[in-house]
């Protein structure tokens, strides 16, 4: 275990802004995590437990002491006629972890190939792309609640996953540190290809398969998302708005080549970038800040932009795209 007083977050998220956590540990070993809840966490009140940093924005400094759980490990539990259980630690890079599963033949998370961040953080966010969810495949979620120090186990139904949702980040949020998730993938996997531009990129690779698919969609991904070790972001700010379907009808009166696709319970999913372009924001910059020139839905820290200039171009977007459309931007970002 590693201790820290006045520690810089700087590496520790993507977008790279300048912020100090008062306290930061970092565990290599759920023993060590174990026992520090056992003896040290009474002591420290504010807890934060930090990932990858791909779905943060500090506006300042953190007074509290964060944890960094760093296990590594990924391992076969079980092994049936058509799928199997893989158990990742949480602190696996999350690409790898696609990688590892594609080169073995295992289908399930090929979609969510190139998506920044730790496995553990994938849980908490419910992260998703081309047609695809992380809850789609989890069988459970493991760790330990901070509060108690006890252990838990759920199961995906009790994990409450919803579009870029969890309990971790509802009635269990900042009560959690994931140590492992288990996921169930599939020997014989159905290849999702109909989202976006993922099948015409396919096919220029040859048949359909899963490193096809993983290549195609890094490729894609690449071609519209800056990479955050040249330009500070978090990939995706804002979730793609859920409205009903007489707000949906209305926009593409208005609007014919609005993009949406159809959601649960006779509503529609609007593409935030497409809103965020329409209205006229795409490669815009205040300061430091600025919006994507390739893909609206990325705001960037274009060098030396504190997290609260990041936060205050997201809040003139959201007034804008309100008042233009009607509709709510919510962050995907965790904003602190």
């Amino acid at each position: 275990m590693e201790y820290y007083n006045h520690y810089p977050l700087q590496d520790y998220t993507t977008f790279g802004v300048v912020a100090y956590t008062r306290k930061f540990y970092r565990f290599d070993t759920q023993k060590e995590l174990k026992q520090w809840l056992e003896k040290e966490s009474d002591k420290h009140p504010k807890k934060l437990v930090l990932g990858g940093g791909s779905n943060l924005l500090f506006t300042g400094d953190f007074d509290g002491t964060v944890l960094f759980p760093a296990f590594k490990g990924i391992e076969l539990l079980e092994d049936n006629k058509d799928t199997v259980l893989v158990d990742i630690s949480a602190g696996e890079n999350w690409d790898d972890c696609v990688a590892w599963c594609v080169e073995r033949g295992l289908g399930g998370i090929e979609n969510l190939s190139y998506i920044p961040g730790n496995a553990g953080a994938a849980a908490v966010q419910n992260i998703g792309a081309y047609g695809v969810e992380l809850a789609d495949v989890v069988d459970r979620v493991e760790g330990f609640l901070l509060d108690s120090g006890e252990v838990f186990s759920m199961d995906v139904n009790e994990c409450m996953y919803d579009y870029r949702y969890s309990i971790f980040k509802g009635p269990l949020q900042n009560n959690v540190v994931i140590t492992n998730l288990v996921l169930r993938l599939s020997k014989k996997p159905k290849y999702l290809l109909d989202y976006g531009q993922v099948k015409e990129a396919v096919e220029k690779r040859g048949p359909a398969n899963l490193k096809n698919i993983r290549n195609a969609i890094i490729d894609i991904r690449k071609s519209k998302l800056p990479d955050p070790n040249e330009l500070g972001n978090g990939g995706s700010f804002f979730k793609n708005p859920i409205v009903e379907k007489p707000l949906f009808e209305t926009l593409k009166q208005n609007y014919p080549d609005a993009v949406g696709y159809p959601h649960a319970q006779n509503r529609f999913k609007v593409a935030a970038g497409w809103l965020i372009e329409k209205a006229g924001w795409k490669g815009k910059c205040i300061g430091n800040a600025g919006v994507h020139d390739k893909q609206a839905l990325v705001l960037i820290n274009k060098g030396g932009a504190t997290g609260k200039e990041i936060a205050d171009l997201a809040c003139e977007i959201q007034s804008d795209v309100l008042e233009k459309f009607g509709i709510k931007l919510d962050p995907e970002v965790n904003i602190l």
